[in-house]
């Protein structure tokens, strides 16, 4: 009778072959699993870091970009060249500062948050506990605060100087003890210089308020000094041909709103009466306007006849007899 080989017996020859070490089945999980789970969290981290690089970056461009309305003409009723919200020759130049500044600070904070939550779910993968890492950076986190109080408000106040858009380059800005155009805006500092060419640098944490020449519109005012026996009707009607005419000279075009308006009597004082005359005009043009306003009117009221003030004092004279006298007196 034939022998019949049984094939459900293993064959022993092939048994070491197909046989799985015992350390490497009790580690199956930690050996694969785990660092395929680190492998898809970094992946993860990366793949939403790139998605909300990309988000920053088509929400700041689309906020930063400037409108229809910043392109075309903006009358007021239906008068008057466009109103200037900015300087245009410098626009381009703070608009870019402003995007680059705000997306890197925001891609920078996505980065961090983004990276701090892939460390602690890399650390809780490899069954590290992140009680005790978490207190011991609070407490570190909280002594770095401290210690830093003025450095995260000068960072935070740029930020939202920049996100407001309270100034930016080429603006003419009062910030205090600092007055001048701005030349540069960071996170931390701000640098201006004045009239007389010092550049200030201050820190944005400083800064508590703001007077901004250069947003929207500014006005041209002129105080005018009459004497007390000036027609104020002829002289109102000088001042506001004077205006127009300046209003209507090429060499003034788009610097004026408005035609110049004359707000009336300001003072009434010891040496004359003062008639204030003031106008609207595009930003940073308004001490240009007042310049020439000023050389037209001298000229105008000259060519009117008008006279200015000049100076009225009261003389007390005492004599040698001891007696007190008074006299009236007008100084040139």
């Amino acid at each position: 009778m034939a022998h019949v080989p049984d094939h459900s017996t293993p064959d022993p020859a092939a048994a070491p072959a197909l046989a799985m070490p015992d350390w490497a089945r009790d580690h199956v999980t930690a050996l694969i699993g785990i660092p395929l789970r680190i492998a898809l969290i970094v992946v993860g981290v990366a793949l939403v870091r790139m998605l909300a690089k990309r988000a920053i970056t088509r929400v700041v461009q689309r906020i930063l970009e400037p409108g229809d309305g910043a392109r075309e003409p903006a009358r007021r009723g239906g008068r008057g060249p466009a109103v200037l919200h900015r300087d245009r020759s410098r626009a381009r130049e703070r608009r870019e500062q402003r995007a680059r500044t705000i997306g890197s600070v925001l891609s920078s904070i996505v980065s961090v948050v983004l990276f701090v939550i892939a460390v602690a779910m890399v650390l809780d993968q490899i069954g590290i506990a992140l009680g005790p890492l978490l207190a011991s950076a609070g407490v570190v986190g909280l002594a770095i605060g401290f210690g830093a109080q003025s450095l995260v408000a000068d960072y935070l106040s740029g930020m939202l100087i920049m996100i407001e858009d309270q100034y930016g380059v080429g603006d003419s800005v009062d910030l205090g003890e600092a007055v001048g155009e701005v030349e540069q805006v960071g996170l931390r500092l701000t640098h201006v210089r004045d009239l007389n060419g010092g550049l200030w640098h201050i820190r944005n944490g400083e800064i508590l308020r703001v007077r901004n020449d250069s947003q929207e519109w500014a006005r041209a005012v002129l105080d005018v000094a009459v004497a007390y026996d000036a027609d104020l009707d002829e002289v109102y009607r000088v001042l506001e041909e004077t205006g127009r005419a300046l209003r209507e000279d090429s060499a003034f075009e788009g610097a004026l709103l408005e035609d110049p308006a004359v707000w009336g009597v300001q003072s009434v004082d010891a040496d004359g009466v003062t008639v204030r005359l003031a106008a609207r005009t595009a930003p940073m043009q308004q001490w240009a306007v007042t310049r020439e306003l000023r050389r037209r009117v001298k000229e105008a009221l000259d060519a009117a006849g008008i006279a200015l003030p000049f100076p009225r004092r009261t003389l007390w004279l005492r004599g040698d007899d001891g007696a007190d006298g008074q006299e009236a007196a007008a100084l040139r």
